[in-house]
């Protein structure tokens, strides 16, 4: 069931079969859910992402932000989408009736937003960071503020914003020069420059509430001096109007590689010394109160990798089943031979298995990441929530930077099947590309996100949480390995399997033995080969459930017996082709990548640092 975005059969597969969300519903929590429920907003949901957010998607692009007169212009479709989006109770489905929202799990929410994300990121941004920045409030805002802010935000008649970054600070937080003042009354005097803010100055809203960090006079440096504050674009009047303008202006909107239909602002706070904020939480724990927004960003970020990567396979699936070009190379001395569709030929056939496998396997990652956190707020126990949570924090990481990553490269691929044509604007997949590569960027690079799988994830609850995750896999090895069929895979998995659990050892043996520039110097290699070691988990747990469904399906049919009636049953039965399917990226997966990880670990394991060790001078041109 592809809609040439997003396949809705395999969320389904992962949602029921994989994860088995169905558990969720038994809790007190979210006992007023059911599968029906799942699948009705999944349907009207798709409606949303196709009918209303999709249109948006290319005119967006070409449109683009613009900033005249001091105010930003959005492209015009983005308007009426906005509304309808709002109207349609989408803004943030996952939070508590009380402020607004449905209530449900957030793996549902997440299974929504891939679809929505996949018809137009550019778009989906603004209520995006909305909802993030209103959870700020709820979580550590006061009662006035929460009255003040964030239930007009999490109905969608305000927006918010992020406003970390600085000029010449970058990835450095802690280097920030934005100020804050004490005044009289208890508010702030804000004065200072965020740039490279998504959504950052908009006419989707009439007000913008922007959570920003900066530093009170007289506090330390670095990020333990940090505070955070609510500073809206329009003050607001007792009686909740807005009043004047508070002295935010936008500096400019950047000209940018993809994400266009999103304004990306320069914002300066304070410029006429006007700027007013509102202490949101304590003093000197403004990093603490925003990390709980880009934590949150992060899997959101990987599922922008995901729904990129998505919707650009499903593109080029669709492309390749219908470009007739060239003969089959097995024809190639037969002069009557007919040109075929480019699915046929080997090396697209081998690329699209590539792009099959990460998009399933990345699918099935975000999720499970998703369904973990229902899980922890469910628990019964504290051990079971610490179990839950613990592999939330080993994941988040992964899911930013290898979804981001893969994400990107299945863009790329998609435009290779394209051929010349995928490279013009006539087809969208130069777009995705475009869009997707930021993914890799933002939220904290995936660099920082490697180091901080190296250096803090790794060893979080004394190495329990990676100690769980490795019982997960080793569960599905011995699962696999049980299935005549797929034991040679299990096999693959667990050679694979072992090699990382050794060089994850050898890892924290010179981090202790003061030898800590090595895992540094290695660390986004150790997170691609995690990441693959997790796709290999992943993709190898699916194949069993499906060579289960297989089974049952063949018996039914009278077809156990015959591997011919099987094959013919692939092209008739919906099922069969999707499990057959799911059996056959498993073993792709197992043949082609798996049997590297053991090699990369090695390279690894050599301690080699040449890249450190070269002068600075040798890289000069």
């Amino acid at each position: 069931m592809s809609n040439g975005l997003v396949n809705t059969r395999d969320q389904q597969f992962i949602l029921f079969e994989q994860l088995g969300i169905e558990k969720l519903f038994a809790t007190e929590k979210f006992k007023d859910f059911s599968k029906d429920d799942v699948l009705m907003m999944q349907n009207e949901a798709e409606k949303m992402a196709i009918n209303v957010i999709l249109p948006t998607y290319t005119e967006g692009d070409k449109e683009a932000c613009h900033l005249k007169d001091g105010n930003v212009s959005t492209p015009k479709l983005f308007k009426d989408a906005f509304a309808k989006f709002k109207e349609g109770g989408w803004m943030c489905p996952m939070k508590s009736p009380e402020v607004g929202g449905q209530g449900m799990p957030i793996i549902m929410n997440t299974a929504y937003l891939e679809l929505f994300s996949a018809a137009n990121i550019a778009f989906c941004m603004y209520g995006g960071l909305t909802i993030g920045a209103a959870g700020l409030i709820e979580a550590f805002g006061t009662e006035e503020q929460k009255n003040t802010y964030m239930y007009k935000m999490y109905s969608g008649e305000w927006c918010g914003t992020m406003c970390l970054t600085e000029p010449g600070a970058g990835s450095d937080v802690g280097a920030l020069k934005t100020t804050a003042k004490k005044l009289p009354d208890g508010t702030y005097s804000i004065t200072g420059t965020k740039c490279f803010i998504s959504a950052g100055d908009h006419d989707l809203a009439p007000n913008i509430i922007h959570p920003v960090l900066a530093r009170i006079e007289g506090d330390p440096p670095g990020t333990s001096g940090i505070s955070i504050f609510i500073v809206p674009k329009y003050k607001v009047n007792k009686d909740g109007s807005l009043g004047k303008l508070n002295d935010v202006h936008t500096g400019n909107v950047e000209h940018k590689m993809g994400l266009k239909g999103n304004a990306t602002c320069t914002l300066n706070f304070g410029d006429e010394g006007k700027c007013v904020g509102e202490l949101l939480g304590k003093e000197r724990e403004g990093l603490k109160v925003m990390f709980k927004m880009m934590n949150e960003a992060r899997l959101e970020v990987g599922m922008q990798g995901l729904s990129h990567g998505s919707a650009a396979y499903e593109h080029a699936v669709q492309y390749a089943k219908e470009r007739i070009q060239s003969t089959p190379v097995w024809e190639m001395k037969n002069p009557e031979a007919k040109a075929v569709a480019i699915i046929q030929h080997p090396d697209v056939r081998r690329d699209l298995m590539f792009m099959k496998c990460y998009v399933e396997g990345i699918r099935a990652l975000n999720y499970f990441a998703a369904y973990c956190m229902d899980m922890a707020e469910t628990a019964a126990t504290p051990e079971e929530h610490d179990k839950w949570h613990g592999f939330v924090e080993l994941l988040t990481p992964l899911c930013k930077a290898f979804s981001s990553d893969r994400g990107f490269e299945i863009c790329n691929k998609a435009i290779d099947i394209y051929g010349g044509y995928g490279y013009c604007q006539e087809y969208p997949v130069e777009q995705y590309l475009r869009d997707c590569k930021i993914a890799c960027i933002y939220e904290g690079t995936n660099g920082i996100q490697s180091l901080d799988l190296v250096g803090r994830k790794l060893g979080q609850r004394k190495g329990a949480n990676m100690m769980a995750m490795m019982g997960e896999i080793g569960g599905t090895i011995a699962k696999a390995k049980a299935i005549e069929d797929l034991k040679k895979y299990a096999v693959k998995l667990e050679e694979a399997f072992n090699a990382v659990v050794e060089l994850t050892m050898v890892m924290a043996g010179l981090g202790k033995s003061g030898n800590f520039l090595v895992p540094i110097l290695y660390a986004s290699s150790f997170l691609d080969i995690f990441g693959d070691l997790l796709m290999g988990h992943f993709l190898l747990q699916a194949a069993c459930i499906s060579d289960e469904k297989l089974k049952a399906i063949y018996q039914e049919k009278g077809a156990e017996d015959s591997k011919g009636k099987q094959r013919g049953l692939v092209r008739t039965d919906a099922d069969v082709a999707f499990y057959a399917g799911k059996v056959a990226s498993a073993k792709f997966f197992a043949t082609e990548i798996l049997p590297t990880v053991k090699s990369r670990c090695e390279v690894i394991k050599t301690g080699d640092k040449i890249a450190l060790e070269i002068a600075d001078e040798s890289f000069a041109i």
